[in-house]
C-alpha cells in the first residue's frame, strides 16, 4: 500500500517540480539585466535593424522638416536661414483659393468612393473564396487575384491605357465592328469610376489575405451550432460570420480614416496630363505641383501639415467611437 501511495504521489510531486523550476527559470529570464537580453537577442535585433533604421530617418526625423511649413522656405538658404513667416502660409487654407478648393473637393469625392466602394470589396471577396469548396480552386482563385498588388502604378495605368485608351483594346474592337469609339482615359465624366476600377483590380486580392487568415480562426462550432438551430447559409453569415470579422474590419477601417485625405499620389499624377488637373489635381499632387515644381515650399508643407493632423484627429475619435461600442481599435483605452 506504501508503494501505491508513492506511486501515486510521486507524478504530482514531479509536475509540482518542474512548475517550480519553470517558473523559476520565466523569473530569472525577466531578472536578466536589459544589456544581457540586448546580448541574447541579438541575432533578431540586427535583422530588425534596417527595417528600424528605415523608420526612423525616413518617419521621424523627417518630422522635423515641417518647420517649413511656417517659414518662406528657400532650398538654398536651408531651414536656418529661412525667414520665418509664422501662421501666414496657412491662410491659403481659409483664403478661398480656387486650385486649393478644387483639389480639396476632389480629395473628398475620391475618399467617399474608396471608403463606400473600395473598403467593402476585399471583405466581400474573401467570403466568396472562404465558401469554395475546392481548396485546389481557391488557392488558383487567390493566387491569380494577388498579382497585381505586386504591380507598379505605372505598369497598371499602362494595362489601362492599352485596354481603354483611344488605340487600345477596346476601342480597336469598336471600330472594326463599324462602332464610334468610346473615350475613358480622358473623360473627367469616367474619371472618378476609373481609378477606383484601377484600385480595386490592384489591391482587392491582397487586401483578402487578412479577412481570409480571420475567417479560419472562426470556430466551426458555431457554425455547426446555428445550422442545427435552422440558420441559413445567410444567416450564419450574418450572425457567425460578420460577428467574427468585426474586430478586423473596424481596426482596418480606422486606419483607413487616419489615411483618407491620402488617395494615390502616383496613379493621379500619371493620369493628370491626360484628364486634366480639374478632376485629378488631389492634395497630395497639389503639394507637389506647388512644392517640387512650382517652389511654394512653405504653402505646400503647411497643407500637408494640417492633412495629417486631420487625419490624426480622425483616428483617435474614430478609436473613441469603436470603445464605446464595446471593440478594442487600433489601441486599448
Amino acid at each position: 500500500m506504501t508503494a501505491d501511495v508513492k506511486n501515486t504521489s510521486s507524478p504530482r510531486k514531479e509536475k509540482e517540480v518542474r512548475k517550480a523550476g519553470g517558473s523559476r527559470a520565466g523569473r530569472s529570464r525577466a531578472q536578466l539585466p536589459w544589456w544581457q537580453r540586448i546580448w541574447r537577442d541579438r541575432a533578431v535585433l540586427l535583422l530588425a535593424l534596417p527595417g528600424m533604421a528605415v523608420i526612423v530617418v525616413f518617419q521621424y526625423l523627417a518630422l522635423g522638416g515641417n518647420v517649413i511649413a511656417f517659414q518662406d522656405f528657400q532650398p538654398y538658404l536651408g531651414i536656418s536661414k529661412s525667414l520665418w513667416v509664422g501662421f501666414e502660409n496657412f491662410q491659403i487654407l481659409v483664403s478661398g483659393d480656387p486650385e486649393f478648393l478644387n483639389a480639396l473637393r476632389n480629395t473628398l469625392i475620391i475618399t467617399a468612393l474608396q471608403t463606400v466602394i473600395v473598403f467593402p470589396a476585399p471583405i466581400i471577396l474573401a467570403l466568396i473564396l472562404h465558401s469554395l469548396v475546392s481548396n485546389k480552386v481557391r488557392q488558383v482563385v487567390q493566387s491569380v487575384l494577388y498579382l497585381p498588388h505586386f504591380l507598379s502604378w505605372v505598369i497598371v495605368v499602362a494595362v489601362f491605357q492599352q485596354m481603354l485608351g483611344g488605340a487600345g483594346l477596346l476601342n480597336n474592337f469598336l471600330r472594326a465592328n463599324g462602332w464610334e469609339p468610346i473615350d475613358i482615359i480622358g473623360n473627367a465624366d469616367t474619371f472618378y469610376a476609373l481609378i477606383t476600377s484601377q484600385v480595386i483590380w490592384k489591391d482587392t486580392g491582397w487586401a483578402t489575405i487578412l479577412f481570409l487568415a480571420v475567417l479560419a480562426g472562426i470556430d466551426k462550432s458555431l457554425y455547426e451550432a446555428a445550422a442545427m438551430d435552422g440558420a441559413t447559409r445567410w444567416h450564419q453569415t450574418w450572425h457567425v460570420t460578420l460577428p467574427g470579422m468585426r474586430p478586423i474590419i473596424i481596426m482596418l477601417f480606422i486606419l483607413k480614416l487616419g489615411d483618407s485625405l491620402s488617395v494615390g499620389f502616383e496613379q493621379l499624377i500619371l493620369q493628370q496630363d491626360a484628364v486634366g488637373a480639374g478632376v485629378a489635381q488631389v492634395l497630395d499632387t497639389y503639394v507637389y505641383n506647388n512644392g517640387v515644381v512650382g517652389g511654394y515650399w512653405g504653402v505646400s508643407a503647411a497643407v500637408g501639415l494640417v492633412k495629417g493632423v486631420v487625419g490624426l484627429i480622425l483616428v483617435l475619435m474614430a478609436n473613441k467611437i469603436a470603445h464605446m461600442f464595446g471593440e478594442e481599435g487600433v489601441y486599448k483605452a
